[in-house]
């Protein structure tokens, strides 16, 4: 049995505010083509089938358009919900689509309730175990102690293994987790939330003992626990950390036995490769040997000691598909230890404004043009305070004049009485 292992469509997620609605189409086309040409079987999907809990109407569009494909591609389809999904609203109708070889698994307790598919080697039965929550299964099951994914996953593995020895034959699961081994810390990235690393919801590859394999999802990056427990990681880039990641599936052929499985990987293409650029602006506009990187969605860091203006405008008219900017300046200077205080005393007004240049420009002070409107700058600046405390001191005096005139006939009129 041929059967094809994905994970973390996240349909409908943008990157970096431009949609991927088409760039995911393409690559699920080429997807289902693969599953055409190589004969697959079974797909199954381990999570995060969408990026939201309330995925929008072209999102939905895509889900069915490839849904469809697979079913005309001769496959049968097992997916499961994600961390990312909303259950109630990824399992709506499943009991329809179920009749149609697409089974969608989100109710908690459906993890004992396989699919079996027969080959001529006899049956395999699809474990699919949707993202379980601790806080929200936990009630169902008081007699157990469930405050962790793993302890939830450990409970829930071994109902799993019980039902496989009773039932016989080939089983496979699908889970969505951070698995031990799975180096979580250098895989993650800024796209797989809510469950976190190196914690208690550190997952053991032991838990998933048992089955013949184990199809991870989560983990954007493709990585092998074993030759039963793998990850295959997301079709689509989805954050700059995991530029240089291949992007593909996992082609899992059992025999006979089902340990003695052949798995092969299938690269995906990538609509628009991520890269890194790193220099002063003029360099970045300037390097001839940047024009391969022009058509991909770029990430410009920029070594100048003081940020450009513009940056991002100047970029984009050489690469129209940048869309970071991180400034990180060659030369840092090291900032005093006086207080501020201290470096301020005894220094004119254009020194200390100087100085406030150079500290936040990364000891780069004003330019010569700068300097010189500085200067003009506190120089109309202190004229216009020298007027207005004369006019105030004018003003003073009237005043006072006036209240002397006023209080002169109050003065000579008690004198004569």
């Amino acid at each position: 049995m041929k059967i094809l292992h994905t994970s973390d469509w996240h349909i409908g997620r943008t990157f970096h505010t431009h949609p991927t609605l088409e760039h995911l189409g393409t690559v699920l086309t080429a997807l289902v083509e693969v599953v055409r040409d190589r004969g697959v079987d079974v797909v199954v999907v381990a999570g995060d089938i969408f990026d939201s809990a309330m995925p929008s109407r072209d999102s939905l569009g895509v889900l069915t358009t490839v849904l469809r494909q697979l079913k005309a591609a001769g496959a049968i389809v097992v997916m499961t919900s994600g961390n990312h999904d909303s259950a109630a609203r990824l399992g709506f109708q499943a009991e329809w689509a179920r009749l149609a070889g697409i089974h969608i698994i989100t109710r908690h307790d459906e993890y004992l309730e396989p699919v079996t598919v027969t080959d001529a080697h006899g049956p395999v039965h699809f474990y699919g175990i949707p993202y379980l929550e601790p806080v929200i299964i936990r009630h169902h099951h008081p007699e157990e102690e469930l405050k962790t994914h793993e302890q939830v996953l450990g409970f829930v593995m071994r109902g799993v293994r019980a039902d496989a020895a009773a039932r016989g034959g080939r089983s496979v699961v699908l889970a969505h987790c951070f698995a031990a081994g799975s180096a979580p810390a250098t895989e993650a990235s800024e796209v797989e939330r809510d469950i976190t690393a190196g914690g208690l919801d550190v997952v053991s590859t032991s838990v998933f003992d048992g089955p013949d394999y184990v199809a991870l999802g989560h983990i954007h990056g493709r990585a092998t626990l074993s030759n039963r427990v793998r990850y295959c990681g997301a079709p689509l880039h989805y954050s700059f950390s995991e530029a240089g990641k291949p992007r593909g599936a996992w082609l899992v052929e059992l025999g006979a036995v089902g340990a003695d499985a052949d798995v092969e990987w299938v690269d995906l293409p990538v609509p628009r490769r991520l890269s890194q650029i790193t220099g002063t602006l003029d360099e970045l506009l300037g390097d001839p040997s940047l024009r391969r990187n022009e058509g991909d969605w770029v990430k410009a860091v920029l070594t100048d000691r003081v940020r450009p203006l513009d940056g991002m405008r100047q970029l984009h008219e050489r690469f129209p598909f940048c869309v970071a900017l991180e400034h990180r300046p060659s030369v840092v200077v090291d900032p005093e230890a006086s207080t501020y205080r201290e470096r301020v005393r005894a220094k004119s007004d254009p020194d200390i404004v100087a100085g406030f240049l150079e500290y936040v420009r990364n000891g780069v002070g004003p330019t010569e043009f700068e300097a010189a409107l500085i200067t003009e700058i506190l120089q109309q600046q202190n004229s216009t305070n020298e007027q207005n405390s004369t006019t105030e001191q004018n003003s003073t005096t009237e005043q006072h004049g006036a209240t002397e005139q006023h209080s002169a006939p109050s003065t000579a009129q008690g004198v004569r009485s």
